[in-house]
């Protein structure tokens, strides 16, 4: 194959034809600093050589680092690593040709099939710690081991590009202020000190790199490197999905401080401890890939100051933040103050508006964007009483619905102005309930009015849920007390049957809670329906596999399946217990970290990804599949025409229901300082042809819904 032409990142116009006496035959990459070339020496051995763009070549400076990694990479030699066969820092344009190894990285691996299993796992971290004790054994520090430089050959994983296309060796270039590298493989010394990045740094991308190929994710995820630069430096690290086996490992690799994580003998001392079928070998099958090995996580050039996290959290918690500075050479991080919850009660949301929701005049309607009650967090909303009532940061309050005038507020006492709700206002027995502090006090609003009714004392450490007029409190213990919404008198207290702690979900339009318990090694679910009015079971049920409920429809429960070591969704289920059947729709991708929507007899998935897909469970098949382009979504709801889910940055996008197309999207709508990250986005709330949201901004606004188009 001749060379392409005009490939590369440099405004090259042609590339040459020859490094050295290797002929370059087709183009395997490109990257920032450079292209990758499979070529052949005279004898017709295969290599990939490596060509500096032009611009790079002329930096003297480049051409000094170059040279220096050539001659460490020269020495650094082992089954798990790229073997140099040859190199000319010194030519008009440097190369350097390293043995070609057939197969794919493992970010295309990921990509393609999904995350790796258990026994891969430990074969792939084996060979990485080989690989990083050969390289550190000759001073050599990688500084970007990501999963586009990990090549999965017939043999075993091999390590690639040290760094050497890049040309300040990933660390601050002070007279730009700038930092080289990819973000959510970098340790956070590499932010911090990045002129004092050592050994352990390595150990602390090969953490990352494990996370991605059992998740495909990473253990820091944000669409914004600034955020994922805070996250790396000050959060912990989401290792949903990674085996049990093997996660404790990862989380030492991931110590925020170099010297808490392993070095890579003692990994692989550890790693023969989880499995002795310690085998690095016969990684997968030998795959021949010469197509392109761009970049699926390119590096890039970070910015200073970083003072933006727009990004989102995976798990239901909320992860305190620290003022703080990410100081080295000028690099600040501003950090807003501890965060401390705001506990509404967990409970039901909005009643979909073909349940409870009156009729509004569409012909008068006109959108709008309403002043903001604070700018601290992302203000969550649900309707009930002809009022959309929102919480946000240590605030209730409630807006006419028809022009976002202010209606009332009321201050929780005691909550600090940073802290981020936990989901949207209930209204049960007639009153919003609000709690406050750490779950030990129960504030009872007028919906109409936003005077207090009572204010009463309610242990809620444990499950917490509002279902119907009923608060149902799980203790520790597994004991279950109903609690009236309206009078605080407690109705009864007692266990349910073949629930051991169950902690309930419930939805709109259905008077029933639910508690699901999948058992510890995942090969089934006990499902319990129970009247919240009198604790009686009203049916049980225990169904196969790991379910997740999503909704129900005409008596019958929706459940996604996941998969109990890999965490993914794998298929949509309904359980109708009138006739005690199953309906098992596989879906066509596994999908990580889902929400979902039940809307007759469709299902709307929402994955951490960002990819919509929608699910006929009665036709049993998988209508559509859209690439949102955000890294996470919130539930999505439909109203049958389209299909509605909010962004990180405060978007509110819309997908055509019958076609799975992109249809419109709202501007974004970040903070000024949007600088932590919700434990979950706000479920957009639909009353008859409006739909309404919050934004980070502190903004909750209303646009039309029949044209999206439009917005």
């Amino acid at each position: 194959m001749a060379p392409q032409r005009n490939a590369g990142a440099g405004p090259e116009a042609e590339l040459p034809e020859y490094a050295g006496h290797y002929r370059l035959e087709s183009c395997l990459g490109s990257g920032g600093m450079g292209v990758v070339h499979l070529a052949r020496s005279t004898s017709g051995m295969k290599v990939a050589v490596k060509v500096v763009h032009a611009q790079f070549a002329k930096d003297p400076e480049f051409r000094g680092r170059f040279r220096q990694e050539v001659a460490a990479a020269r020495r650094v030699s082992g089954a798990f690593t790229a073997p140099v066969v040859d190199a000319d820092p010194e030519a008009g344009r440097p190369w350097m040709a390293t043995l070609f190894i057939p197969g794919p990285t493992l970010a295309q691996e990921v990509k393609r099939n999904g995350p790796l299993n258990p026994a891969q796992l430990r074969r792939l971290m084996a060979g990485l710690a080989e690989a990083l004790r050969d390289i550190h054994r000759v001073g050599v520090v990688h500084r970007d081991l990501k999963p586009s430089n990990v090549l999965l050959a017939e043999d075993g994983p091999k390590v690639i590009d040290f760094g050497i296309s890049r040309p300040a060796d990933s660390e601050l270039r002070t007279e730009t202020g700038k930092l080289i590298g990819t973000p959510p493989f970098m340790a956070p010394e590499q932010f911090r000190r990045p002129r004092e990045v050592g050994p352990a740094a390595d150990v602390f991308a090969l953490g990352s790199v494990m996370v991605h190929a059992a998740t495909g994710r990473g253990p820091f995820d944000s669409d914004s490197p600034y955020v994922v630069a805070y996250q790396v430096v000050h959060d912990e690290p989401e290792l949903t999905g990674v085996p049990e086996g093997l996660a404790p490992l990862v989380l030492r690799c991931l110590a925020k401080e170099p010297e808490d994580r392993p070095s890579p003998d003692e990994l692989m001392r550890e790693l023969r401890s989880v499995a002795a079928s310690y085998d690095t070998q016969a990684f997968i099958p030998a795959q021949r890939v010469e197509e392109a090995r761009a970049e699926d996580e390119p590096s890039v050039a970070v910015e200073a100051p970083v003072a933006e996290r727009s990004g989102g959290q995976r798990l239901a918690r909320l992860r305190v933040g620290k003022r703080g500075v990410l100081g080295a050479g000028g690099l600040a991080l501003a950090v807003a103050g501890a965060l401390v919850s705001v506990s509404l009660l967990g409970g039901d949301p909005a009643p979909s508006p073909e349940v409870t929701a009156p009729r509004t005049t569409a012909a008068a309607f006109t959108a709008w964007a309403a002043t903001p009650v604070s700018k601290a967090g992302t203000p969550q909303c649900s309707y009930a009483a002809g009022k959309l009532l929102c919480a946000q940061s240590g605030v209730v309050f409630a807006l006419d619905p028809a022009d976002g005038r202010l209606v009332w507020k009321y201050r929780l006492d005691g909550v600090a102005a940073e802290g981020p709700p936990s989901g949207a206002p209930v209204v049960s027995g007639g009153l919003v309930l609000a709690g406050l502090g750490h779950g030990q006090r129960l504030t009872a609003l007028d919906p109409g009015s936003g005077d207090v009714r009572r204010r009463q004392a309610m242990s809620m450490s444990g499950g917490v849920r509002a279902v119907g007029g009923t608060v149902l409190l799980t203790a520790a213990d597994g004991t279950v007390t109903g609690v009236d919404s309206a009078s605080g008198d407690v109705k009864w207290s007692h266990r349910i049957p073949g629930q051991d702690v169950p902690y309930f979900v419930s939805f709109p339009g259905d008077p029933l809670a639910y508690a699901a318990t999948a058992s510890g090694d995942g090969s089934g679910t006990t499902v319990t329906a129970v009247d919240p009015g009198t604790g009686e079971v009203r049916w049980d049920a225990r169904l196969e596999g790991d379910l997740q409920p999503l909704g129900t429809v005409d008596g019958s429960v929706v459940f996604a399946a996941v998969d109990a070591v890999r965490g993914e969704a794998r298929a949509v289920v309904r359980y109708s217990p009138g006739s005690r059947t199953t309906v098992r729709v596989p879906l066509r991708i596994p999908l990580q970290g889902v929400q979902g929507g039940v809307r007759g007899d469709v299902v709307h998935l929402m994955a951490s990804g960002g990819a919509l897909v929608a699910v006929d469970v009665k036709a049993r098949k998988q209508l559509w599949s859209l690439e949102t382009g955000v890294v996470r979504g919130s539930t999505p709801v439909s109203d049958g025409r389209f299909v509605y889910v909010t962004a990180p940055d405060g978007r509110l996008l819309a997908a055509d229901a019958r076609r799975g197309k992109l249809v419109g999207q709202t501007p974004t709508r970040l903070s000024d300082q949007s600088d932590r990250v919700p434990a979950s986005l706000p479920t957009p709330v639909l009353v008859d042809d409006h739909v309404y949201a919050g934004a980070p901004d502190g903004t909750v606004f209303a646009v039309d819904g029949r044209d999206p188009s439009a917005w």
